[in-house]
């Protein structure tokens, strides 16, 4: 039986974790580090940190793990895959070199002019002065350079926002010591676009769309995703496909003239205006919430999926997907995204419809045995439907049955779906 280590401790994790066992072929003796309580109940958990590279690779060496799946972006940006190649296990996800897509913006925008890939105008600042003397016009996009949680993409509506923010970003060192991209705002609407990627050839997988707003009508602050939704109207798979060739197959090729294979999955945070489409951003993981949108809906082996980009590749790969809608809705904590409050019990799990899924993001337990909030982002709740509507409504009718102090939920989530279909 194979063993996978899935590396992680949120929602995304949880969904990578229900998504492998549900759809392989062959039974999977399933692992998890960290994890959290709700993927306690489905695989075995191992309390090492996502940022303790050196305690995972023994984790992974002691199980011994056939693949290695690792989750977010910290212990990529920090060598993991790297660390495990060494070893000799194999893994899924870029090394640190292809994973400086994401860990840092302005190298994203490096390699995008070079492979030629539609994006916003864009100047790279490392002081204040620099900053606001190359911003043209308002709204502006301001972008710290580094990892910032999700949290570090600012939209500047006039000059004393954008000097407030590139004091934080740049003076006050708000998330560490990186530089700032300067960026053009886009209009239109926001698409997601993960791909599959063997270090050759991209394999796109079905698009979201994720709200990235705290508020109803896309209001306040940014947070790291508040619900999505996918399948996307308007986006089938021929356009899919013709999406991909022009965001992520570039990158794949570039990558690998510079002699950096990227395997893994590449996330295309894009803007689409029409027939015009334009990257705002990569990510070099699954993307969060819109995995736990897309991968309930896949009917494909997802661990012989894993395996074949990360050893004998992607030729000839075709995925299957579910024709239904699906709908994710994120219960997100008092005082986020600014803070989280923790240690609020969480009732009504138990009562969730089968058909629903519930993937913890921020879930503890306490010393009574209680489920507790611990973290930003505590919960999501996936609902398939024959429509948006059905998906929607299924979501949000179990999402109701969820409490805890503090509670926050957005209520628009896939409102735009329903509205056009």
């Amino acid at each position: 039986m194979p063993k996978v280590l899935v590396v992680g401790a949120g929602g995304r994790e949880h969904a990578i974790v229900r998504a492998l066992l549900r759809t392989s072929a062959e039974a999977l003796d399933v692992h998890a580090a960290p994890g959290n309580p709700g993927i306690a109940r489905d695989a075995t958990v191992h309390a090492v940190a996502v940022d303790d590279v050196p305690g995972l690779v023994a984790l992974a060496r002691e199980l011994p793990a056939d693949l290695v799946v690792v989750g977010p972006e910290v212990p990529l940006v920090a060598g993991l895959v790297d660390a495990l190649d060494q070893a000799g296990i194999r893994a899924f996800g870029p090394t640190a070199a292809a994973a400086r897509l994401e860990g840092s913006k302005a190298f994203a925008k490096e390699i995008m002019i070079a492979a030629g890939v539609p994006t916003a105008g864009y100047e790279t600042v490392t002081t204040v002065d620099a900053g606001m003397a190359a911003i043209a016009r308002y709204p502006v996009v301001l972008k710290y350079d580094g990892l910032a949680a999700g949290k570090g993409v600012v939209i500047a509506e006039d000059e004393a926002s954008a000097r407030a923010t590139l004091v934080d970003m740049l003076e006050d060192h708000q998330f560490g010591d990186a530089a700032v991209v300067v960026e053009e705002f886009l209009h239109g609407e926001e698409l997601s676009l993960l791909a599959v990627c063997d270090g050759e050839r991209a394999l796109p997988l079905a698009p979201a769309q994720d709200y990235k707003r705290i508020f109803e009508g896309d209001q306040g602050p940014n947070t790291g995703g508040m619900g999505s939704y996918s399948p996307v109207a308007g986006v089938d798979a021929e356009r899919v496909a013709a999406i991909s060739a022009q965001v992520h197959q570039p990158v794949v090729d570039e990558l690998a003239r510079r002699g950096v294979p990227f395997r893994g999955v590449l996330y295309a945070g894009l803007m689409v205006d029409g027939d015009d489409v334009r990257v705002l951003e990569y990510n070099t993981r699954f993307g969060d919430p819109e995995t736990q949108a897309v991968l309930p809906r896949l009917r494909s082996d997802l661990y012989a999926l894993m395996v074949a980009a990360a050893g004998d590749g992607l030729a000839g790969a075709t995925l299957e997907w579910d024709p239904q809608w699906a709908v994710t809705l994120v219960l997100a904590s008092a005082g986020y995204p600014a803070s989280a409050r923790k240690g609020d019990v969480i009732a009504g799990l138990d009562a969730v419809p089968a058909a629903t899924e519930v993937t913890h993001a921020g879930t503890a337990v306490d010393a009574d045995g209680r489920t507790v909030t611990a973290g930003g982002r505590v919960l999501n709740v996936t609902a398939l439907g024959e429509s948006p509507a059905a998906a929607r409504q299924a979501a949000y009718a179990a999402a109701q049955g969820i409490t805890f102090d503090g509670r926050q939920l957005r209520r628009d989530i896939a409102l735009r779906a329903v509205e056009r279909s």
